[in-house]
């Protein structure tokens, strides 16, 4: 899924039941996909991603935008590919 606002494109995947690593490795495939400067939005329900994807997006140089948990186990983050 995605949609595009005024000045940005936003891809949109759900990786709920994925585990790591394979969460940050179709994270990564995604982020392959779209443009520089445009932005990703992934759900996740493993609580290990939200340590260990952030942290490696910004070693690779994308910059996490946001994180925000939506229930107890269910969160997401907002990506921008740089």
């Amino acid at each position: 899924m995605s949609y595009r606002n005024k000045t940005n494109f936003i891809k949109i995947i759900d990786l709920k039941n994925e585990t790591c690593p394979m969460t940050f490795v179709k994270t990564r495939l995604e982020l392959e996909k779209i443009n520089v400067g445009e932005k990703l939005k992934v759900y996740y329900s493993n609580l290990e991603a939200k340590e260990n994807v952030p942290k490696s997006l910004s070693e690779i140089g994308h910059k996490v935008l946001e994180t925000k948990n939506i229930d107890k186990n269910i969160f997401f983050l907002l990506i921008e590919k740089c």
